[in-house]
């Protein structure tokens, strides 16, 4: 009787005590609940944020997985094999179509892009976007053999119809490299396009065009405008810098099998127009470009869109043997769009200029050329013909597999499983969540279209928020912010929970916003799986330059070369401290402009800075030069008037220098021990 006296009292005691921590405690975690999502319904769920946005550990590595996320793919002479850049995984994967298995996995370098087949000589090449190389790869041996250094950010590659010359798009540095292959030396290095990707030869061999991604720097107010760069082959030169007015993101070209076309994937962005036209259907539209490839050939740009609904993010583009259809990749929605060419023809050759040139603003013209839509997996990235034209193979990058689609019936007639995890990780969902439009209004735009590979596009909206032409904003870069909130130009939002969730809806995609388990899944991704390239064109191996040291003591000084004490508030150090080089706070530094409200400007981090041009909350400035010598000339911006113009550049050549930190000072090569979500 005695014991069980004891325990109802002992039971009593601790129902007592929880009933008393229970709500204080409950209190507590609905507020800080309410302050992290900013919401009041978010489920309070510690997992969420406790587990989920872990990185770099062992709880991390319990809860998530390592991917393939393959991207391009090339195919054998006689269709036997196919080649697969696997890009989280680093490796490229040999794939037997007709076994539907994995032959080979091959390490190569850091972030594998594009590659491309010689089945002569059983090789293969690959381009390393984050290593600055392209992996010589023996089929036979199954190793690489031998490594090409290439310029900063190598994409795209073509082999010249000889196969005496290799070709190398380098992304980051803007240019192109032309390698010998009997002697493996490169033999020329030629300027190109703003982030140039993609490269392809004509049939003749004479040529090629090389696409780009990013449109040329200009004020806001002025047409977006992205070059293709055209390659004579013989010559070994740049024939042509062809600027495509109002388009960019352009990816990948193709050619018709005669040679008279040159088709190429792209977005029309309507950055000038207010956001609010979004639910109105038109803030982006997608399409492809045609150029006729003779004398004062045009090149007139058509839309892949309908009037209500969307194909976002077009990235491969290829045509069939027979010329008679081209395939292009939405990754955006998960689906190949396919285009009849006799149909583009018809327009060309009898639809009058002025009127084809009004197309590209057409929704309702696609459906004169359009034939099919076929939906595919998660992510649909490159893609490439068998040689007879018979299978169009297609990179799923967040399902890990091949897709295989009979180009005669126009269906998915098999699926490749390139064997990665079977689970999906709560940061994967997140990352196909970013890389999918389905939350948009018609499916308009993802989150990759303002973020390509989770950086920033380079151009200034019109966000609409509150005034019509107000607040322009300069999109600013997703990769490692996870130590840098506040979030938002002005500060406002605290977590990547109140970014994406309630004000994204509202300002942006104006549809229902994320459901919690999503929000929580894009959270995740955003917070944990998102890091900077390694900056191996201005800081290689974690030594600074002579130039960078005197540009660090610049940027750290206390005194002015005058000898007078600096203000701290006017210390570059100040404001901008390692590691991520931010303080995490508002300040004013005299660039308001007269359309902007009268607000602080939180702090921006600098890591990676050199590669998001423009600069400022509304991208005025060009070049980092010019938020000194144009829009600095006060010292609200950091004392820097003293400044010569060797002092200045010193102080430009340390900035290009700062990094991601997670990339150790021994060697600018290692990839951050991140999780391949």
């Amino acid at each position: 009787m005695k014991r069980i006296l004891k325990i109802s009292i002992i039971t009593g005691v601790l129902l007592i005590a929880g009933y008393i921590v229970h709500f204080p405690y409950h209190k507590w975690a609905r507020k800080h609940v309410n302050y992290i999502t900013a919401t009041d319904d978010h489920p309070l769920n510690c997992i969420s944020c406790h587990l989920y946005l872990q990185k770099d550990n062992l709880l991390a590595r319990m809860v998530n997985r390592k991917y393939y996320s393959p991207l391009n793919l090339a195919v054998s002479d006689d269709g036997s094999m196919l080649f697969v850049s696997a890009q989280d995984a680093g490796m490229l994967l040999v794939v037997d179509p007709a076994a539907n298995k994995v032959l080979k996995r091959i390490k190569v370098g850091n972030h594998p892009h594009s590659v491309a087949v010689d089945s002569d000589k059983k090789i293969c090449y690959v381009t390393n976007q984050w290593s600055d190389d392209v992996s010589v790869v023996s089929l036979e041996t199954g190793k690489v053999t031998d490594t090409l250094r290439t310029g900063n950010g190598p994409a795209g590659l073509a082999l010249s119809p000889d196969r005496k010359r290799l070709f190398v798009v380098n992304s980051f540095s803007n240019n192109f490299s032309v390698f010998d292959l009997d002697s493996k030396e490169e033999v020329s290095r030629l300027s190109a396009g703003n982030n140039p990707t993609g490269i392809h030869f004509s049939p003749d061999g004479k040529s090629a065009w090389i696409t780009s991604r990013r449109a040329l720097i200009a004020p806001y107010g002025t047409p977006v405008m992205t070059e293709l760069t055209k390659v004579d082959a013989a010559a070994q030169a740049v024939s042509e810098h062809r600027n495509i007015e109002s388009a960019y993101m352009m990816e990948n070209v193709a050619f018709t099998p005669t040679g008279d076309l040159a088709l190429f994937s792209l977005i029309r962005p309507k950055n000038l127009v207010p956001s609010i036209q979004v639910e109105r259907g038109w803030m982006m539209t997608h399409g492809f470009g045609v150029i006729e490839q003779k004398p004062g050939g045009r090149c007139v740009q058509l839309l892949i869109d309908e009037p209500n609904a969307y194909y976002p993010d077009p990235f491969g583009i290829a045509v069939t043997p027979d010329g008679k259809k081209a395939f292009i990749s939405s990754s955006g929605v998960d689906c190949i769009t396919v285009i009849s060419i006799d149909s583009v023809r018809s327009i060309l050759n009898t639809v009058p200029p002025e009127t084809v040139a009004t197309y590209a603003n057409n929704l309702g013209i696609s459906s004169r050329y359009v034939l099919k839509r076929i939906h595919t997996g998660a992510n649909p990235k490159g893609i490439v013909l068998s040689p007879d034209g018979k299978s169009l193979y297609v990179a799923e990058q967040l399902e890990d597999r091949i897709s295989v689609i009979n180009t005669d019936k126009l269906e998915v007639a098999g699926i490749i499983d390139l064997g990665g995890p079977r689970k999906i990780s709560v940061a994967r969902h997140g990352r196909r969540l970013l890389n999918n439009a389905g939350h948009t209004f018609q499916n308009e735009y993802s989150c990759y279209t303002c973020h390509p590979d989770t950086h920033e596009d380079g151009l200034v909206y019109n966000m609409a928020s509150k005034d019509m032409g107000r607040n322009i904003t300069n999109t600013q870069s997703l990769r490692d912010i996870a130590e840098t909130a506040p979030f938002k130009w002005n500060g406002l939002n605290q977590t990547v929970y109140k970014q994406d969730g309630m004000r994204f809806s509202t300002v942006l995609t104006r549809t229902e916003p994320f459901s919690s388990k999503d929000l929580d899944a894009l959270t995740s991704y955003i917070m944990t799986g998102i890091p900077n390239p390694p900056d191996l064109e201005f800081n290689p191996n974690g030594e600074l330059t002579d130039a960078q040291k005197r540009g660090k003591a610049i940027f750290e000084r206390t005194r002015d070369f005058k000898g007078n004490e600096i203000p701290v508030v006017n210390r570059c150090v100040t404001c901008h401290p390692a590691p991520y080089y931010t303080n995490r706070k508002s300040a004013d530094v005299g660039t308001l402009a007269a359309t902007d409200d009268s607000i602080l400007f939180d702090t921006p981090h600098l890591n990676n800075v050199i590669f998001s041009p423009p600069y400022l909350h509304d991208g005025r400035a060009s070049t980092l030069e010019e938020i000194w010598t144009v829009y600095g000339q006060t010292e609200q911006h950091g004392a820097l008037n003293d400044l010569t113009k060797t002092q200045l550049n010193d102080l430009i050549e340390y900035l290009k220098s700062l990094r991601d930190p997670a990339y150790n000072k021994e060697s600018g090569r290692i990839y951050r021990a991140s999780l391949s979500n």
